[in-house]
């Protein structure tokens, strides 16, 4: 089991390092959105420090997609995914791969995106709390957006498909990971932001779940 799901981290892994398509898209798509956003909101917001949660989790989100779709498409080439189908293994045993990579490849983008976004919003950010819940969220918006990619990956709009039907669906995921992080930002008591922690783990053990018990079914369909 561990074998196909390293096999398959590893082909993504290594056609990103050939052709460099999803990594530089998103770091570049993040960097851009962070900067235009700086200079958008400096005009009219009185306190920037107010702003960084949001911009922060707004730019991983619409960076992500970038990546969920490229990871889903690619496998659209020289019908990729039907030898990958036919391998005998446990189909969840794709989405689980196909959710590692994502996870991978979001993490490294945000590395890139945290630390801007700290130093033209607020230097708070850059703590271990505001880590912890870019790791937790990352991990569900990957879970959420693998599965939604497996949905769109049959349709001819999938790029456009894939969003409208991703943003609402991760929307509570996005508004608790807000109010997480501006909790650790703030240094606020733990009993006040909590419970959107806790929503923020359980998004992320429900996709996680979910994708692992339906994605044969989504790929059959």
């Amino acid at each position: 089991m561990r074998h196909a799901i390293f096999a398959l981290i590893r082909k993504d892994l290594l056609l990103e390092a050939r052709g460099r398509e999803s990594f530089s898209a998103m770091t570049v798509f993040a960097i851009m959105a962070i900067v235009m956003l700086n200079f958008a909101m400096r005009l009219r917001a009185d306190d920037m420090r107010v702003l960084a949660p949001g911009v922060l989790w707004v730019t991983l989100a619409f960076a992500g997609t970038l990546g969920l779709s490229r990871s889903m498409a690619v496998e659209q080439l020289n019908m990729a995914i039907e030898g990958i189908l036919l391998a005998p293994h446990d189909r969840s045993l794709i989405f689980i791969g196909k959710a590692i990579t994502n996870v991978i490849f979001m993490l490294a983008m945000a590395a890139v995106a945290w630390p801007v976004t700290a130093m033209l919003f607020d230097e708070r950010l850059f703590t271990w709390g505001v880590l912890f819940a870019i790791v937790v969220g990352v991990l569900g918006y990957a879970a959420a957006g693998t599965l939604i990619a497996a949905i769109a990956i049959s349709t001819r709009s999938r790029e456009v498909f894939l969003p409208i039907l991703l943003f609402p669906l991760i929307l509570p995921m996005v508004v608790a990971a807000v109010l997480v992080t501006s909790g650790f930002v703030d240094r606020a008591d733990f009993a006040q932001f909590g419970s959107w922690l806790g929503v923020l783990v359980a998004f992320a053990v429900i996709f996680w779940s979910a994708g692992t018990m339906l994605f044969d079914i989504i790929v059959e369909g």
